[in-house]
């Protein structure tokens, strides 16, 4: 019989471009008890100031592009105070520096991995794929899993960013350490704005604010802890908002719009405002919705985005605001995982510009104009564990690596508008499903309408316990791209499969084209 690709990795084999992976980076639920830091020192929730990442400064721009460098380090930080604890960063920060972009604008970053060549805790090579979630890139440019680049090499990724506004993210995709790299820092918000969403009176600016809210574990001596257990998921005790523990932020009595993207490893949240007050939902992850939708609370899955707009000028200065979690099936949860952030009300608005919602927002967006009778063929994806794997339709990342990168699960052509129904009926998991390249439409959930928050252009759907969910999408592109469950543990493990576009125009596109380079030969390729 083949060996699989984890055969070959544990007896050292190289299989394209991924390398050993020690056991020891498999840390027991024993292990993890006895080293996991005591709630008693960990900050009190609402005592940490909130804060916001930093923006991008391109290295240089011509007519047409944006060139930015980023580099992958390890690098101390302290997030529990007294301890310093060593993330994998870009360009020095976590999460990383917020690219923002108009439409139409190309955008080439280089990304440099000067990670370490050995993880320092967990023991394997950190090789690297970047991903920009959300955004049609060409195959070569995608993140691809198996397109990676190792220590002490670099890639230059181009995007031309010709779709509408969204709030997108770059992190990390490299095979079998994708929940790894990303856990340990490699994730950042991509922001692209176009002449509609600029024109809403909707808040812009100082009162349009990131929330990247992901959970970790620490060690006793402050070091990230992780665990695969039993390869089912990863739950962290404290809440991380834009890096911070628990944080706590002063606003102004007026809206703000945050554009909230949930990068855990594993759990999903189910946001709320202590107040009883809604949350208006303008935007989902292709973009702005057709219209807002009010809500009483919002479940998010790993890699999701809503654009959420909260009206502070309802309380009075004095008041703090909770938003809160109560935490949707199958987490894992702690003493105060159940809190997010505080927002304390401590002035009257210093500016009422841009202070609205809009009755409309994007009515005309294509994507949700797709109507089920368009679609010329509809394909069944069972997401399942088997036999310990995890699978798609009963094959997985192995199946791919093993054909040379030949093996699909479908084969759409380039203007054809499918459905594909997404089917979780294994017990005691839910899927967040990610479609790379496409923004879909969520058709049902069960035979019923979605949820409404889920009324805008999505790529990532929460596929949850039992639940059957049909998305609808019209192809465009060329080539090969991956979709996968969003539980990292579960893409790694190997819930990860891949589809090829076909434009009878176009030979496609090798998502393995464009190699990584020495950073040694950096010198003689000026970006």
């Amino acid at each position: 019989m083949p060996l699989s690709r984890r055969d070959l990795i544990k007896a050292g084999v190289f299989v394209g471009a991924a390398v050993t992976v020690p056991l020891s980076r498999v840390v027991s639920g024993q292990s993890l008890v006895e080293s996991r830091m005591p709630a008693s020192k960990l900050p009190k929730p609402f005592t940490t100031p909130f804060a916001i990442p930093p923006v991008a400064v391109p290295v240089r721009s011509d007519a047409t592009t944006d060139f930015y460098s980023m580099s992958m380090t390890a690098t101390k930080i302290e997030v529990i105070p007294g301890f310093q604890t060593t993330f994998f960063a870009y360009n020095g920060v976590v999460p990383g520096p917020t690219i923002k972009v108009d439409q139409g604008r190309e955008v080439v970053v280089r990304h440099r991995n000067s990670l370490p060549n050995v993880h320092p805790t967990l023991g394997y090579k950190p090789w690297t794929s970047v991903h920009l979630h959300g955004n049609a890139s060409l195959p070569e440019f995608d993140g691809y899993a198996s397109d990676v680049t190792n220590p002490g090499q670099f890639k230059d990724y181009r995007f031309p960013n010709f779709q509408p506004a969204r709030t997108i993210w770059y992190h990390d995709h490299g095979v079998d350490h994708t929940a790894e790299n990303v856990y340990f820092g490699l994730a950042a918000e991509y922001l692209r704005s176009d002449p509609l969403e600029q024109s809403l009176p909707i808040p812009h600016g100082a009162y349009d604010i990131p929330l990247i809210i992901g959970d970790a574990m620490f060690t006793n001596d402050g070091s990230l802890l992780f665990s695969l257990e039993d390869e089912s998921g990863f739950w962290g005790d404290v809440i991380l908002v834009n890096g911070r523990p628990w944080p706590v932020m002063q606003v102004e009595r007026r809206k703000y719009r945050f554009r909230i993207l949930l990068p855990t490893v594993s759990r999903s949240l189910r946001l709320s405002l202590d107040s009883g007050e809604p949350l208006a939902v303008v935007a989902t992850d292709g973009g702005l919705m057709p219209t807002p939708q009010f809500v009483s609370s919002l479940r998010m899955g790993a890699a999701e985005r809503y654009e959420v707009i909260i009206d502070f000028s309802k309380y009075p200065v004095g008041r703090r605001v909770i938003l809160k979690n109560s935490s949707p099936n199958n987490n894992r949860d702690f003493t105060n995982t159940n809190k997010v952030m505080a927002f304390d009300v401590v002035s009257e608005a210093t500016d009422l510009s841009d202070n609205s919602i809009p009755d409309a927002l994007n009515p005309d967006n294509p994507v949700m104009a797709l109507q089920a009778k368009e679609a010329v063929r509809t394909r069944r994806m069972e997401f399942k564990r088997d036999g310990g794997k995890w699978t798609i339709n009963g094959t997985g990342w192995d199946d791919v690596v093993r054909s040379n990168f030949q093996f699909t699960l479908a084969n759409p052509r380039r203007g054809d508008v499918e459905i594909w129904q997404l089917e979780n009926s294994s017990g005691g998991w839910f899927h967040p499903v990610h479609i790379h390249l496409t923004d879909f439409k969520v058709l049902d959930r069960n035979g019923r309408a979605p949820f409404a928050y889920e009324g805008g252009p999505k790529d990532v759907v929460y596929v949850g316990e039992g639940d059957t969910v049909r998305v609808i999408m019209k192809w465009d592109g060329s080539g090969k791209y991956m979709f996968h469950c969003h539980n990292l543990v579960h893409e790694d493990h190997d819930m990860m499969s891949q589809f090829d576009v076909i434009d009878p125009q176009s030979p496609g596109h090798d998502p393995r084209g464009t190699p990584a380079l020495d950073l040694s030969q950096e010198a003689s390729h000026p970006l």
